[in-house]
């Protein structure tokens, strides 16, 4: 089982964006997806992460609030 910080660091690196309207599943599906692209290994994730966080400080926190939120909502209604 990963945390609620693996999953968003996952999600983080997606392509999906605060902006849009996204369905809990929508956001399960996607770090699904990004999960796999990273050969299941969810520290590949946060090493993207980490590169953006140096390359984009500016969007950063603010992404990474955004990703926090939407998986512990996404996983909590899976879980419910």
């Amino acid at each position: 089982m990963m945390t609620t910080t693996e999953l968003a660091q996952v999600l983080f690196v997606t392509a999906l964006q605060p902006s849009e309207e996204l369905s809990p599943y929508q956001i399960r599906e996607a770090v699904d997806e990004r999960l796999c692209a990273c050969g299941g290994d969810p520290s590949w994730c946060a090493a993207l992460v980490a590169q953006e966080a140096g390359d984009h400080p500016e969007t950063y926190v603010r992404r990474m609030r955004w990703a926090l939120d939407a998986v512990a909502g996404a996983y909590a209604l899976a879980a419910a």
